[in-house]
């Protein structure tokens, strides 16, 4: 059965003059308020990032179709976006929960209702443990964790003894890989934190969890090769474990949104016969997708080979221009703190005179560097911008979403990239 979010409490936020973006009208308007008064993205300010409706609406069709095919599980990771309406999407569409990272997101997922959870880290606060034993009085509450040695065990012991519990904290063990990041670094290390989560009565060995994404930045063969050796070993380690797991389902999960396809193939070979076993993707980006890192790494992009029913960006930056201080260089009121920047720079992909106005394509220019609140935009003689006059806003495309959303309050959301209505503003939770 799907969960319905609580998200009424929403639609009757009253938007402020602290929230950036907002026209001056919205300001002392509910959210249902303000949407009801059929707003257009020509009345907000600049800096901003806009959502694509219907681009989100494709791509959350597409992942769920394309996992399903291959009898996978999706638990998208709701930190790429800590947007309850958002995970309200992914859940009507199929997917089985949600995922996070920390028990602060936990918290944020639980007082919206979240019914399906599943933390990729470990909880070892003592605080947040007695909260999470609370909430497990709720029978219909599903909680997964990761554990990756037996000192993480005993830390969660420590904390929930003398604590009534209504259900075991079901956790996973955690395979990593040497010099990765968290993880088991061997089989044999995991299998022993298999067996110590076994044998507590606190706790209960759910199945096996880890992250393949750290292991490569690319679609080399060198990544690739470290990808799939990396979950085969994790399919190994869930074989290794059959005699400790009890009756009830397990779980068997990894996938970021950069190698989930090696992710499928590497489970297929798994997945005949183990019915009890939900194989999960934890992908998170592809609700938005992305024009630059996720563009080029992704299985599921336009540009992938065979890809017929591609993720499409549904994320654009726009800014304004505020400065022309010499020939080919233009200055934008967006920087650091209102585009991401870690994973590659904004990428011009239109200009106009004013917002709302026709966008006209724009190609040559590019962002060469990035301030808090300003950006450079290099304009070639040959770029259709390059007489970009003070006041001319321009389009961006972004680079991960993870470090986009982080940046925002609020987020409005178009009909489409080629329409000026606003359809929704997408609160976040950071």
């Amino acid at each position: 059965m799907t969960t319905t979010l609580n998200l009424d409490e929403l639609a009757d936020e009253r938007l402020s003059a602290r929230d950036k973006g907002l026209p001056a009208r919205a300001i002392g308007l509910t959210v249902r308020e303000f949407l009801d008064s059929d707003p257009r993205i020509g009345e907000f300010w600049t800096p901003l990032i806009a959502l694509d409706d219907e681009a989100m609406r494709s791509n959350l069709a597409v992942m769920a179709e394309w996992s399903s095919a291959r009898g996978l599980e999706l638990m998208p990771h709701g930190k790429t976006t800590m947007a309850p309406a958002l995970w309200q999407r992914q859940l009507d569409i199929g997917c089985t929960g949600i995922t996070l990272a920390t028990m602060g997101q936990v918290r944020t997922a639980r007082s919206f209702g979240l019914q399906s959870i599943m933390l990729a880290n470990s909880a070892v606060d003592a605080r947040s443990l007695r909260y999470l034993a609370a909430e497990l009085a709720d029978p219909e509450f599903r909680f997964t964790c990761w554990v990756d040695s037996v000192a993480t065990i005993d830390a969660m012991e420590r904390a929930l003894n003398g604590v009534e519990l209504a259900q075991k904290v079901n956790v996973l063990v955690e395979l990593g890989q040497e010099g990765g990041r968290t993880g088991a670094r061997t089989i044999d290390g995991a299998t022993d934190v298999a067996r110590r989560a076994a044998a507590s009565d606190v706790l209960r060995l759910a199945g096996v969890g880890g992250y393949e994404g750290s292991l490569g930045h690319d679609r080399s063969a060198h990544s690739m090769d470290a990808v799939r050796r990396y979950l085969e070993r994790q399919v190994e380690l869930h074989e290794a474990l059959g005699e400790l797991y009890d009756d009830s389902d397990i779980m068997v999960t990894a996938g970021g949104s950069a190698y989930f396809d090696v992710v499928a193939d590497v489970y297929a070979s798994a997945m005949p016969g183990d019915e009890r076993t939900h194989w999960t993707l934890r992908s998170g980006a592809y609700i938005t997708h992305d024009d630059g890192f996720y563009r080029g790494i992704s299985p599921l992009d336009e540009a992938g080979t065979d890809v017929q029913n591609p993720l499409r960006s549904a994320m654009r930056g726009i800014a304004r221009v505020v400065s022309r201080p010499e020939p080919g260089l233009a200055l934008i009121d967006a920087g650091k703190r209102d585009f991401p920047f870690d994973e590659g720079l904004p990428i011009p992909r239109a200009h106009a005179a004013e917002l709302g106005q026709p966008w006209r394509p724009l190609t040559g220019a590019t962002i060469t560097a990035m301030n808090d609140q300003h950006s450079y935009l290099a304009l070639p003689k040959g770029s259709e911008a390059q007489d970009a006059a003070i006041g001319d806003v321009i389009a961006l495309g972004l680079s991960h979403p993870c470090t986009a959303f982080d940046k925002w309050h609020y987020l409005p959301v178009v009909e489409s990239a080629e329409s000026d209505r606003v359809v929704d503003l997408v609160r976040t939770f950071f």
